[in-house]
């Protein structure tokens, strides 16, 4: 059992920094603009209550659909962990996000993912859009969205 809700981001640093800061301290996980408004956190805790599973939505409009009108959301920060993968954690909480956006209004919703993470995206409903490139820290990503 799977328990989703939202949460103050830093409740999903020790996750974050672990999957996706190389292990960093949690700090390392701090994104800039974590702490605005309007910003959304979800996390996914298992039945023994330990954080699984987390994902970062922001207010931001898609640089590559700037002529679009609908609202940007970009989805940051999205960890699952160790042991967890491939278990549907990482659908449960993007499914949180989207609905979040839907809430909202709707809107856009993109991220820059990680090439492993493309097929994820795209079971999702994400597309890709301009090119790839290699960020020298986390490696190889490409801008993916949806509409919601």
């Amino acid at each position: 059992m799977v328990e989703v809700r939202r949460v103050a981001v830093e409740e999903t640093y020790p996750l974050r920094a672990k999957v996706l800061r190389n292990g960093g301290p949690p700090e390392a996980a701090r994104l800039t603009g974590d702490d605005l408004p309007g910003v959304a956190t979800y996390a996914a805790y298992d039945a023994d209550g330990e954080l699984i599973g987390c994902v970062g939505l922001f207010l931001e409009a898609c640089p590559d659909l700037a002529e679009h009108p609908r609202k940007g959301w970009r989805i940051r920060g999205m960890a699952t962990a160790d042991g967890w993968r491939g278990k549907g954690v990482g659908a449960e909480v993007l499914r949180a996000a989207l609905d979040h956006v839907v809430a909202e209004g709707g809107g856009l919703v993109w991220c820059n993912a990680r090439t492993p993470a493309v097929p994820f995206y795209e079971r999702a409903g994400f597309q890709e859009i301009g090119e790839p490139w290699d960020d020298p820290e986390i490696g190889p990503h490409v801008r993916m969205w949806r509409a919601v």
